[in-house]
């Protein structure tokens, strides 16, 4: 019992890990995109400049998860796969 209780923690910690580096890796595509003068609206790239902060200070907390979510919705207004 231990022995699984122990995978689940390390697996948990492994998850965490993962998306704190996917992060940095979603901020540098928006970036990318961004640096091309993509051709959105002022309204779509007021979102995708909103969403990119988010997703920053949502990385710099350890709220890696949301970070993720949030930077997606920047990457989607891009068309970012």
């Amino acid at each position: 019992m231990k022995i699984h209780a122990l995978f689940a923690a390390g697996a948990l910690m492994a998850s965490g890990a993962a998306f704190a580096f996917h992060c940095p890796a979603d901020m540098k595509k928006i970036d990318a995109a961004l640096a091309q003068n993509p051709k959105l609206t002022a309204a779509q790239m007021s979102e995708v400049k909103e969403y990119r902060a988010k997703g920053e200070e949502l990385h710099k907390a350890g709220k890696h998860q949301e970070s993720v979510d949030t930077l997606a919705k920047a990457m989607k207004i891009l068309n970012i796969h």
